[in-house]
């Protein structure tokens, strides 16, 4: 990431060991940005949108994404941060079990940047987020002043 500028990583996700693993496998790449980690999508979008320190108010930052959530569904929260003036430009990677090829296209429809399928197997699991990780690295992600 851009070393001129601190990129919140914003990791929605409500199974508990997919987070872990999708941090200590982000960390393990040499990423050390902070991560806010969220179960559901409603206090996600509270955060994103209302808190002082969110991305909205604060920014910049990087969205990772399940689309199967318990509360509200992963595309209506892509939707939401691509249709906002001050979050559209916010780099949001899609990080789910689901490998529908409909709702791939639905999701770059809506404006996602990355989609990654959660492989089934650990290590493969493992290695895909080792490899977000380096990708996490070398991006530029604009400032709110630059929105």
């Amino acid at each position: 990431m851009n070393s001129q500028q601190t990129v919140g990583i914003v990791m929605i996700e409500d199974d508990e060991g997919h987070a872990r693993l999708i941090e200590k496998n982000i960390r393990r790449a040499g990423i050390s940005n902070d991560i806010k980690h969220f179960t559901d999508g409603t206090t996600a979008l509270d955060y994103l949108f209302n808190d002082p320190s969110g991305p909205a108010q604060n920014g910049p930052a990087l969205v990772l994404l399940d689309l199967n959530l318990p509360d509200m569904s992963g595309t209506s929260i892509l939707e939401k941060i691509k249709g906002d003036q001050k979050l559209h430009r916010t780099p949001v990677v899609v990080l789910t079990t689901t490998d529908d090829k409909v709702e791939i296209q639905r999701c770059y429809d809506l404006g996602c940047n990355v989609y990654i399928t959660k492989p089934v197997n650990y290590e493969s699991f493992a290695d895909a987020i080792r490899q977000l990780g380096l990708f996490l690295s070398v991006i530029q992600v604009p400032s709110v002043d630059e929105q």
